[in-house]
């Protein structure tokens, strides 16, 4: 008998027309809310039930934070060991967070790329299972259920808005609304300054690897986003636009005094779009928003983010 899903129907709010510069009622999809924190736990849940449904004995995954506390948090639930590589450049404090939710954590290179080559080695060897963080249709299909969730709940919108990093969510959500028949709802795919792989891919018209991530929003920091996204827009309407981490961190303030919730920068990129971006949500009525969280905030950070940005 198949694993009921791990992650939570999450709350679907609606803001006042006035809360952003757009004028527009925002539908916020609240996946901070999840208990991994992260819209991850759809996507790496869903993988890793289908792993140990099919003999998984043991998990690897590499991460810098959101998808290791996802694949700790599945791990724990199916009762399977998981390993979780992150690189130099995760926190002390997210390795922590991770190992208290179960996982053993392995810290292995300086950069995302050489932290998940070394899991897929360390799994090869131990005959184990590895989880990619997002490039994987059964991830796609887990982030899906949160468009089939909106659907559900009767709201009608005409737009997504989302942040993107290597991709993952974003495949999701073009996969949630082609199930749903909204094939020609387009997805605005926001990233910030300093961690803009699909943009610049986009704009080059090749799939481009940055050589290095200088955002804050680290959790945006995929160098290159997956094949598969970055043919996507030629399947489906998406815009690429940016936002500055400052832009970011006041979303992230505004956010927490209206909704009394934490977001790191990488979703308070989705959030600043109302605002920075305002212009560009005129031709729409109801705008959908992924809250997609993140475990790398807390008010101590916040305040210090303010202090050098705003």
């Amino acid at each position: 008998m198949p694993f009921a899903p791990l992650h939570l129907d999450t709350p679907l709010l609606q803001t006042a027309p006035g809360y952003s510069a757009s004028g527009k009622p925002l539908w916020l999809k609240l996946d901070a809310l999840q208990p991994s924190g992260s819209f991850k736990l759809r996507g790496v849940g869903r993988l890793c039930q289908h792993e140990v449904e099919n003999g998984a004995r043991e998990i690897f995954c590499a991460s810098g934070g959101n998808a290791g506390i996802a694949a700790a948090y599945a791990g724990r639930a199916l009762g399977v060991p998981v390993t979780i590589v992150v690189p130099e450049t995760t926190a002390a404090d997210v390795r922590q967070t991770i190992a208290a939710t179960g996982a053993n954590v392995l810290v292995h290179g300086s950069v995302f790329d050489e932290a998940n080559a070394h899991a897929v080695e360390l799994a090869r060897s131990r005959k184990a299972s590895y989880v990619h963080p997002f490039d994987h249709p059964l991830l796609w299909d887990g982030h899906a259920t949160l468009i089939d969730e909106v659907v559900a709940k009767g709201a009608k919108f005409d737009c997504v808005v989302t942040s993107v990093g290597g991709g993952g969510l974003l495949a999701g959500i073009v996969e949630g609304l082609k199930r749903n028949g909204l094939s020609l709802v387009p997805v605005i795919a926001v990233e910030t300054e300093g961690a803009a792989s699909l943009h610049a891919s986009l704009k080059a018209n090749e799939r481009i690897t940055l050589p290095a991530i200088t955002s804050i929003a680290n959790s945006l920091g995929a160098r290159q986003v997956a094949q598969h996204v970055f043919d996507l827009p030629q399947q489906h309407p998406i815009e690429s636009v940016l936002v500055s981490d400052a832009d970011a961190v006041a979303a992230c303030l505004k956010f927490a005094d209206a909704q009394r919730i934490l977001v790191e920068p990488a979703c308070g990129a989705a959030l600043a779009v109302a605002d920075v971006h305002a212009g560009l949500l005129q031709r729409f009525d109801n705008p959908l928003i992924e809250v997609c969280g993140g475990i790398g905030v807390s008010l101590e950070k916040l305040r210090g983010w303010k202090e050098k940005f705003l």
